[in-house]
């Protein structure tokens, strides 16, 4: 555990790449601070004489040998690494291994490696593998196919929730394995090949097809090559797909020495095929047919689920481009879940943190869909279907986030007019040009819009107005830029406060938050202050656990946000919860739980609600001064609103 908690303050500090106090790293582990002083040494231990953590009077930050740390063996006994040995021993013999003497060669006692084999059972679940042990004998049970998802999941799991890298592959599969060579020569190869067929890869999918590649690769030099592929686990036989086979066949046996079987070539051709798509979803260059006929069933429950998508969050993504990429999306995600190859996504994370709202409409839509198709849907496969979301989204708002500007220039041959055309040219993205003033004594007072730009001096200065030079220059433009960022926060942000204040329910508010009592025991009690107010019934606290059950409402590491996908409360109303220290929520720890409940008069008060809500507690100092002063409600709400002041 301490190993565990060590490579959770790395990871945190790399990610933030910037001053973290030892109380922010503390609430954030559940620890004391000065636990964290311990883990910070220990840290700086595995690269001596080099620099894992920074200290500071700011408190700690990643140095130059961070991310070694994170990566270093340090001691073969940690239970980790321990694990994933003895993982590896156990898919290495067929016939199983000796508890005594794995134990012996572990440096272990017998009953630490019990307690380690109970562990593996724990990673099982999913892979339908099963652990069997008769006396001093442990032994896996399952097809080859299992076994190898149960690599994919130890890879997985080095990487530490960040992109797939060879280091990770090596760890797994072990320093001499054959696979692990393939993530070099093999990969640009491929990538090569399947654009000569027309096709765009999916660089993030590609990844864990190579990692796939790489484990069959090894298990075939081993004598495990894969079992024979039943007609319905794959998908359709096209030309492509023969096309695709014969390509990894040939890569295979250059790059590394292996001669893959049939079995093995169809299941990764099919795990290629459910990962790139051709450009713009048309015909395929090398063949003249289409990559991937659409199944009108999945079409028409993407575009029935995006529909309801669009109603429910009032969002602009019922276009037919829109549908016809996620169906082609869904259609090869159906092919992943029946292989159960899904796909990671480094992304998750960064996504559900940074554009909740996008990830909130993609949790809705993977909801319908595992409704509608009888899928299960990750958190990692929700990532892929946010992206589709945002990046509809943002051809869709850009002009709504455009600021008007009138530009003060005074009149000398036509030196407004090429002061415009820079402006236009250098930060027409950001603000909209809608008036010029060529007066020396404009009537300042009757300039409306959202900014001003000007070249001469104003009677009055504020936050709108920004001095620049009549030929704009490089740091003209950062001024503006900031400027304008700083405009659309404080809108965003005096939205926010309106809103809070309307629908924070003062006897709602719980402080001293139970760890022991886990997510849905927070849930309910927090759900119990609303149902008493008469805001939800008990369905829709079931309906909001429900929907903690899809994709963790972690955003942020400070914050939970629990609700129901269905905008059923009577009215719109958030129960608050404390916790100090912070309780396990998801993969992470949060302090602060907003079980929100909202109507569907207020639909139009969802995003702003939910998406600005979590960007303030995205912020470490913010939390820790709202957690530390709001003893109640009152004192909340006044720090709440302090912060969002600024």
């Amino acid at each position: 555990m301490t190993r565990a908690r060590q490579d959770r303050v790395l990871g945190l500090l790399l990610r933030d790449g910037d001053w973290v106090t030892a109380s922010a790293l503390a609430d954030a582990l559940g620890v004391t601070p000065r636990s964290i002083r311990s883990y910070v040494t220990a840290a700086n231990a595995r690269v001596a004489p080099g620099i894992a953590v920074e200290s500071g009077p700011q408190g700690y930050r990643a140095g130059p040998d961070a991310a070694a740390a994170l990566r270093a063996g340090g001691d073969a006994g940690t239970p980790r690494d321990r694990l994933h040995t003895l993982v590896r021993a156990l898919l290495d013999a067929p016939d199983g291994i000796d508890v005594f003497e794995t134990a012996d060669a572990l440096h272990v006692s017998p009953a630490t490696l019990d307690a380690d084999l109970a562990r593996v059972r724990g990673l099982l679940g999913g892979t339908e593998l099963t652990l069997e042990r008769s006396a001093s004998r442990a032994r896996l049970r399952g097809t080859e196919g299992a076994q190898r998802r149960l690599l994919s999941k130890l890879a997985h799991d080095e990487m530490d929730a960040g992109s797939f890298d060879l280091a990770a592959l090596r760890r797994t599969l072990g320093e001499g394995s054959v696979g692990a060579q393939a993530f070099g020569p093999f990969k640009t190869e491929l990538v090569v090949r399947l654009g000569q067929l027309g096709w765009f890869v999916n660089e993030i999918g590609i990844a864990d097809v190579v990692m796939h590649i790489a484990i069959a690769a090894d298990r075939t030099s081993r004598d495990r090559p894969l079992d024979a592929v039943g007609g319905g686990s794959a998908v359709r036989e096209r030309p492509t797909q023969t096309q695709v086979a014969e390509i990894i066949a040939e890569l295979s046996a250059r790059h590394l020495g292996v001669q893959l079987g049939s079995a093995d070539l169809q299941h990764l051709a099919t795990l290629v095929l459910t990962r790139v798509v051709a450009p713009d979803g048309h015909e395929d260059a090398a063949s003249g047919t289409a990559p991937s006929t659409l199944d009108p069933e999945v079409e028409a429950a993407v575009r029935e689920v995006v529909t309801a998508a669009a109603d429910e969050f009032l969002v602009d993504i019922a276009h037919d481009d829109f549908v016809s990429r996620l169906a082609l999306h869904v259609q090869n995600l159906l092919h992943r879940a029946r292989e159960q190859a899904w796909s990671r996504n480094p992304l998750t994370r960064s996504l559900k943190s940074t554009y909740p709202m996008i990830f909130e409409v993609a949790v809705f839509i993977a909801s319908r869909l595992q409704q509608r198709l009888g899928i299960p849907l990750p958190d990692d496969e929700i990532a892929y279907i946010a992206m589709h979301v945002g990046g509809r989204l943002e051809r869709s708002r850009r002009a709504d986030q455009l600021l008007t500007a009138t530009i003060v220039c005074p009149g000398y041959y036509d030196l407004h007019e090429l002061l415009r055309s820079s402006v236009d040219r250098s930060l027409g993205q950001a603000i909209e040009v809608v008036g010029v003033e060529t007066r020396v004594d404009p009537d300042w007072g009757a300039i409306d819009t959202d900014l001003v730009l000007t070249t001469i001096d104003p009677p009055t200065t504020n936050d709108r107005i920004v001095r620049i030079q009549p030929f704009l220059t490089d740091s003209d433009v950062e001024r503006v830029q900031a400027a304008a960022g700083r405009i659309r926060r404080s809108r965003r942000l005096a939205r926010l406060r309106a809103e809070l204040e309307r629908y924070f329910e003062p006897s709602a508010f719980l402080r001293g938050l139970d760890e022991a009592a886990g997510e849905e025991g927070v849930i309910r009690a927090l759900g119990a202050l609303l149902q008493a107010r008469g805001v939800i019934d008990a369905e829709y606290v079931e309906r909001t656990i429900e929907r903690e059950r899809l994709s963790s409402t972690a955003f942020t590491d400070a914050l939970a946000v629990p609700h129901a996908l269905e905008m059923t409360a009577s009215r719109t109303a958030i129960a608050i919860g404390i916790a100090e220290p912070s309780i396990p929520w998801g993969d992470g720890r949060v302090q602060v739980v907003a079980l929100v409940a909202f109507s569907e008069s207020d639909r139009e008060a969802f995003q702003t609600v939910f998406e600005q809500f979590v960007e303030v507690f995205s912020e470490r100092d913010s939390v820790q001064r709202i957690v530390r002063r709001g003893i109640d409600f009152n004192a909340f709400l006044d720090e709440l609103v302090a912060v969002i002041d600024g």
